[in-house]
């Protein structure tokens, strides 16, 4: 489905908001130590800041791989995204399925705060790229 110009603002404004709201939970589920919960709202609020880039950006990707692939692609190995940003996301995304899926593997307090500025960067990051396109 193509958007209209008008439409791809509203949809990057709104996944760049879910970003900011989805930071906040990370950080609210930090301290009450869910660290599994922390580790996938961290990401989340990264993949929502990834999908506004890459749909801003007429990027759009269908799948969680296609996101990390698309930045890489056209963004990272451009060095329009620093390396160590895109590694950050991919290391959310395993950090992310691990916390979900992994039945034996736990994700404690160490693995999660160390995340918090990282994540805030990559989406500082993101949204002045969406803002100066």
């Amino acid at each position: 489905m193509r958007l209209n110009e008008e439409e791809k603002k509203a949809v990057v404004n709104l996944r760049l908001q879910k970003a900011k709201d989805t930071l906040r939970e990370a950080k609210g589920t930090i301290e009450l130590s869910y660290w599994h919960t922390a580790a996938n709202r961290l990401y989340y609020a990264c993949y929502y800041a990834a999908s506004a880039l890459l749909i801003q950006y007429e990027h759009p990707a269908q799948t969680h791989s296609g996101i990390i692939n698309l930045l890489g692609m056209h963004f990272i190995s451009k060095n329009i995204i620093s390396k160590e940003l895109g590694k950050f996301y991919a290391n959310l995304f395993e950090l992310r399925q691990t916390s979900d899926y992994s039945d034996w593997k736990d994700i404690e307090e160490d693995n999660v705060r160390k995340l918090i500025q990282p994540a805030e960067e990559f989406i500082c990051t993101l949204e002045k790229l969406i803002i100066n396109h």
